[in-house]
């Protein structure tokens, strides 16, 4: 997978948009990060549950892994070259949910079941 791709992923999303910070683009949704690229674009932080985190890194370690500063609050960190492609509009729609305002999110599956 590319990193455009990673980008499309994440800015079809409602409200999403990418900003630069720490040197690196993050993707948010009303002004929080739910994705930032790591290490020249070869990796992602994903935000998510310590649940989701355990079971990914545990599944599959070349691919999931704990990432610094915010793993320890659940995050996933991705090697985008090993990940799978639905797998990872999955997860990326997911941080999505647990960053955007309930109407958002709920706007956003209304339309999904239609």
């Amino acid at each position: 997978m590319q990193a455009r791709t990673v980008r499309r992923l994440a800015l079809e999303l409602p409200d999403a948009e990418e900003r630069e910070t720490w040197e690196t683009a993050t993707f948010r949704v009303r002004n929080k990060i739910f994705v930032m690229f790591s290490d020249h674009e070869r990796e992602l932080w994903i935000k998510s549950t310590h649940d989701e985190q355990h079971a990914l890194t545990s599944m599959d370690p070349g691919t999931f892994f704990v990432p610094p500063y915010v793993g320890p609050s659940g995050w996933i960190g991705v090697r985008i070259r090993t990940v799978d492609r639905d797998e990872l509009r999955e997860l990326v729609t997911e941080a999505w949910k647990l960053t955007a305002q309930k109407r958002l999110v709920q706007a956003f599956d209304e339309a999904e079941a239609v």
